[in-house]
């Protein structure tokens, strides 16, 4: 209740013509309409592209797990490899230590060998005195001469073999050294995209994000103006039925008054006919006055509000510090379309008419805010208080305390704002209260 009845205060203070508020306000709403329909097909630009990339990213990650499969595969691999190594790096010094065993033999023969030379085998050549000696000692020969020869081919097997587990684990240091190469290059290059296609992602995340909540702050909007038009186009409806009755009214008013005026003629020109006195000269209507104080007391008004001009109570027993129409703040462009009070904080408010409250909160501006409806489109209104005695909706009587004076608002000083509204304009309060 109370939001419904905010736009249509704010209509009342700041607007005198609800129907150029009303276009305004479809302007407004046309625009934001527009832009959540821009904004919803960025949105959907934006999931396209985000689908995109998350299928990318999908992929980058699918294979960054394949290539992690592979080298945990080849970190077994190199762990085999790595024993293979150990055991052909044992079997290399064996063959080296076997290698220096023959080298020693080797050695030692061929001093021998040297030593003797071929002098030997010429003088038991030479001596022949026991053949059967001879025979034995040249087998003897024979087989030194055959263990000489097996020596040295063991001798160049061994080095052939050596160098055959060298160059084995040069190929397969190579061969390792080169694959954990590739892997590590192929991670790092995939690990690059990864990150550049998570930054995307994350941009296309906080765009969405932004571009989303932009979208519900202009679909708040929406339902905003939506609410505000509503309500002004009611409220011109209920006021279009108020002035034709208004004006009804006054319309029967005019021809009863233009009766009883031509009855009272009537009677003047009968009256003067049977007298020779002048007729009495016709009253003079009262003048409201309005001076620097102002009161509250006398009796409250029971007729309709639009009957009331010049009968009313002011709201509080005060000073007028401003005037309706005078320039407010220094500033001749800003008039006051209202009248302000000096009085104590704490003064008690009351309503210089009956009616109901169709508002009863802060408002920029106004501080703290009352307004009455009397009816027939009149409104009163009751500004800067310190506290709020009526709530929206009470039915309140004339002379009944609504608030008290403050200085809520920005006011420098206590006082009190009374405006009155007929038709949604602003009307001068000393013409509706008594002098």
């Amino acid at each position: 209740m109370l939001r419904a009845l905010i736009p249509l205060a704010l209509t009342c203070l700041l607007s005198p013509a609800f129907a150029d508020e009303r276009a305004q306000t479809q302007q407004q709403l046309d625009a934001t309409r527009q832009d959540i329909v821009e904004l919803q097909k960025v949105l959907r630009k934006l999931e396209a592209e985000k689908s995109g990339v998350q299928k990318d990213l999908k992929a980058t990650e699918t294979d960054i797990g394949t290539l992690e499969k592979q080298v945990e595969a080849l970190q077994e691999s190199l762990k085999k490899t790595e024993g293979e190594l150990e055991r052909l790096d044992l079997e290399k010094k064996k063959l080296q230590s076997a290698r220096l065993e023959q080298q020693r033999l080797i050695a030692i023969q061929a001093r021998s060998a040297y030593q003797n030379g071929r002098e030997e085998y010429l003088k038991l050549l030479l001596n022949q005195q026991n053949p059967e000696r001879f025979a034995r000692t040249l087998t003897y020969y024979d087989y030194l001469s055959k263990a000489r020869l097996a020596q040295l081919h063991a001798f160049n097997q061994t080095l052939k073999q050596l160098a055959g587990v060298e160059q084995d684990i040069a190929r397969q240091q190579a061969q390792l050294l080169a694959e954990r190469g590739n892997l590590d290059s192929r991670r790092q290059e995939l690990e690059a995209v990864r990150s550049e296609r998570r930054q995307v992602l994350a941009k296309l995340n906080a765009d969405m994000k932004d571009r989303d909540q932009k979208l519900q702050a202009r679909q708040q909007d929406q339902a905003e103006l939506g609410k505000v038009l509503k309500t002004i186009e009611e409220t011109l409806a209920r006021q279009a039925r108020e002035a034709e009755e208004a004006r009804q009214r006054a319309l029967l008013a005019q021809q009863e008054a233009e009766r009883r005026q031509r009855e009272a003629q009537a009677r003047a020109q009968a009256s003067r006919e049977t007298q020779d006195t002048p007729p009495p000269p016709a009253p003079t209507p009262p003048r409201t006055s309005s001076g620097p104080l102002v009161s509250s007391g006398g009796a409250s008004y029971g007729g309709a509000f639009s009957a009331a001009r010049g009968k009313l109570p002011w709201p509080v027993d005060g000073r007028l510090l401003a005037r309706f129409g005078d320039a407010r703040g220094g500033d001749v462009r800003a008039k006051w379309d209202g009248v302000m009070i000096g009085a104590p904080v704490g003064t008690r408010v009351r309503a210089v008419h009956g009616g109901r409250v169709v508002f009863a909160e802060w408002l920029r501006g106004a501080g703290l805010l009352v307004i009455l409806d009397h009816g027939n489109g009149y409104l009163s209104l009751y500004g800067h208080n310190q506290s709020l005695l009526k709530s929206a909706g009470d039915i309140v009587k004339a002379g009944e305390a609504i608030s008290t004076v403050g200085d809520s608002g920005g006011q420098e000083s206590a006082g009190l704002y009374f405006a009155i509204r007929q038709q949604g304009r602003p009307s001068d309060p000393t013409q509706w209260c008594r002098g």
